[in-house]
């Protein structure tokens, strides 16, 4: 997969993975053609979800994001929430990601979230730095590959997002739990009881500049697409 097309597919699962209010079902036009103008399989599997979230009333896909990504921890989407779980240790990979944010030159308000939610690293690595977020993504590739077994399990809405985001990364996803969490090491055990989170809290930049990704990065890669059907 070219730079240019996964930068589209990680803007497009940013907006995807974000709580689906006014804002993210107003960036699903954009969203939704910028998708249809990429090659291969993997879009298709982000149209999917966009599709279902733009057909739902507004109340129906908030709700049904609620029950998914807010009261299940099974569904975290807090990569360090996987393998660091409330820990001392997770504070430092926490302050890691802020450092890695400001290397970049990224002063994003982060609003009360985590640095570590996934829609903000995926917007980072579409529209910030793609080798520093692709390296962060690999990384965390067991939190990601065990996100998608509970997602494939339990939410079919929201499933091919992380299938198509595990799926530009090197090599094959791990076909079981067992497999996913042996890529992640020993489980941590001391807890510490950080603050609880609320993903609604993304704040508005997320959503906009995604936005922004997806519909210029889709129209640099229309010349190619062109050239690539003759």
């Amino acid at each position: 997969m070219r730079t240019t097309e996964a930068r589209v597919l990680y803007a497009a699962a940013a907006v995807l993975l974000d709580y689906p209010d006014a804002r993210v079902r107003d960036a699903l036009p954009t969203l939704r053609a910028a998708l249809a103008e990429q090659p291969g399989p993997l879009p298709r599997l982000l149209g999917a979800t966009a599709a279902q979230i733009a057909d739902d009333a507004e109340p129906v896909a908030c709700r049904r994001y609620v029950d998914t990504f807010d009261l299940s921890r099974r569904h975290a989407l807090h990569l360090t929430y996987w393998t660091d779980g409330d820990t001392r240790r997770r504070g430092e990979a926490l302050a890691r990601f802020k450092q890695t944010y400001r290397d970049s030159g990224w002063l994003v308000d982060l609003g009360g979230e985590l640095p570590d939610f996934l829609p903000l690293v995926l917007e980072f690595t579409a529209r910030v730095d793609y080798a520093v977020g692709r390296s962060l993504l690999a990384e965390y590739r067991a939190s990601l590959e065990l996100l998608r077994l509970e997602l494939a399990a339990d939410a079919p809405v929201y499933a091919p997002v992380l299938e198509a985001v595990c799926a530009t990364l090197p090599g094959p996803s791990p076909a079981t739990r067992a497999e996913a969490m042996a890529l992640a090491g020993p489980p941590p055990a001391e807890q510490v009881g950080l603050e609880p989170f609320d993903p609604r809290l993304l704040p508005l930049t997320t959503v906009a500049a995604a936005s922004t990704v997806v519909e210029r990065s889709a129209a640099e890669s229309k010349p190619a697409l062109r050239e690539g059907a003759r």
